[in-house]
């Protein structure tokens, strides 16, 4: 996502699929290679865009609740980030399974389980701006820029730093900070 060209980008997701739906079938009882899978799943689907991403989307979804039976509260809430992320970002019925109403509840269980985090305050903030908080949201993008570095995950902080800063100079019509 934040190093690969765009024409380059649907083969390496298609690559990472492969590779995380094999990890699901070497630990069958591990919640991580799920959580994985459905965040590459759903970070593809984004990418991808219109009504052929929904299976992504929903194949996502369901690799997250199967997680969350094995262990809820692994990799820092990171089944309730994404939970959230694809539960506002997803159309609702009749065409696909978005509720808001979800998809506040999951982020912010993901902010209890991870109340500094760079990713559920980030997502936090994006759902809050698109839903007329700008005031929340803002808020929330302040914490996801000053959340402390994953050692183990340093380009994607960076790359998520960025949409936190292209999110807030959205919100504030000026360059931030």
């Amino acid at each position: 996502t934040y190093e690969l060209p765009k024409v380059q980008q649907d083969d390496a997701y298609s690559g990472l699929e492969a590779r995380g739906a094999a990890l699901i079938a070497a630990y069958p009882q591990r919640a991580e290679p799920r959580v994985w899978e459905a965040i590459i799943l759903s970070t593809h689907a984004g990418e991808h865009g219109g009504l052929g991403a929904l299976g992504m989307a929903k194949r996502a979804r369901d690799l997250l609740q199967d997680a969350q039976k094995i262990q809820p509260d692994v990799l820092h809430g990171s089944i309730y980030t994404t939970l959230g992320s694809l539960y506002y970002q997803v159309p609702g019925w009749p065409v696909g399974f978005g509720d808001n109403a979800k998809a506040k509840a999951f982020l912010e269980k993901a902010l209890q389980i991870d109340p500094d985090g760079i990713d559920p305050n980030y997502f936090y903030g994006d759902f809050l701006y698109r839903t007329g908080d700008k005031t929340g949201a803002m808020a929330h993008l302040k914490k996801a820029f000053a959340a402390p570095p994953r050692p183990d995950q340093a380009l994607a902080d960076r790359g998520r730093r960025a949409q936190v800063r292209e999110l807030a100079d959205t919100i504030s019509g000026d360059k931030w900070p």
